[in-house]
């Protein structure tokens, strides 16, 4: 009984807390966050496959090619160019993927667009960090010029 309720609790504060950082969150922190669930979820849906649970995989499998598909939205061809095109075709062979992975439970599958994005990830990290510094070297600008 303590055990479930302690349970329920921790995941009411997840929500609590992922809903906060949602809010929150600057666009590129958005794409981070996706980024970071289809990553959490595909690590679960292998997690599953490798313990036989193969409902649990699909379902995990399910939620990766969704938040997926939500990257995809999210691109801006017009302002994205060249890139947002290419994205475009990589998300679309991921979910592919993905869609593969659940119906042969193919593990290797799984690590492959797991890997895929990892390098998404790791480019939209480094962009994030530039970003960041420019504004707080604007900002400390603005303030610098409001001082005098």
């Amino acid at each position: 009984m303590y055990s479930a309720n302690m349970n329920n609790a921790v995941k009411q504060y997840h929500q609590v807390d992922v809903q906060t950082g949602i809010a929150s969150a600057t666009p590129h922190r958005l794409i981070q966050m996706l980024l970071q669930g289809a990553l959490d979820k595909i690590v679960k849906a292998k997690s599953f496959l490798v313990h036989g649970n193969i409902a649990e995989k699909g379902t995990h499998i399910s939620w990766a090619i969704s938040i997926i598909d939500g990257l995809k939205m999210s691109l801006d061809a017009e302002k994205g160019g060249e890139i947002a095109a290419n994205l475009d075709a990589l998300y679309d062979y991921m979910s592919r993927r993905l869609f593969e992975a659940n119906l042969k439970n193919d593990p290797a599958i799984l690590d492959e667009v797991q890997g895929l994005l990892k390098s998404i990830e790791s480019a939209w990290s480094e962009i994030a960090d530039t970003t960041d510094q420019a504004e707080v070297a604007a900002a400390s600008g603005n303030l610098a010029r409001a001082k005098t």
